[in-house]
């Protein structure tokens, strides 16, 4: 069985520096051949939906969220958002980007189960 790590990403733009280290951390993950899997819940599931980043503010020499997702998205980082969240924050599944799955709580469970670790960041 090939090695898995999951990162629960929480945060969103209110709290920018973990949802970068997050992305940028599951990225290098997925870069080194760990089958890697982002789990959105809370304010991490609003930063998958379509847009939700182009107003983003930029800082000379600081990555954006929107540059980390992408890198995220071209290591193979596996995103997945959850559907609870979803319903409480009124986001349907026409709305995420097309590299996000809506999926339960419990495949969270069954991922940390059969994963060698879990990242929480923040």
């Amino acid at each position: 069985m090939a090695e898995r790590l999951v990162f629960v990403l929480t945060t969103g733009l209110s709290s920018p520096g973990v949802t970068r280290a997050t992305l940028m951390f599951s990225a290098i993950s997925a870069a080194m051949d760990v089958e890697t899997t982002l789990f959105c819940v809370q304010e991490g599931a609003e930063v998958m939906v379509r847009g939700a980043l182009d107003g983003e503010k930029a800082s000379p020499g600081v990555p954006t969220v929107k540059q980390r997702l992408e890198e995220a998205i071209e290591a193979g980082v596996e995103i997945l958002v959850c559907e609870q969240t979803m319903r409480v924050k009124g986001i349907s599944a026409e709305e995420l980007i097309p590299e996000a799955r809506v999926s339960g709580a419990a495949t969270l469970i069954d991922l940390a189960l059969e994963a060698r670790n879990v990242l929480c960041l923040g």
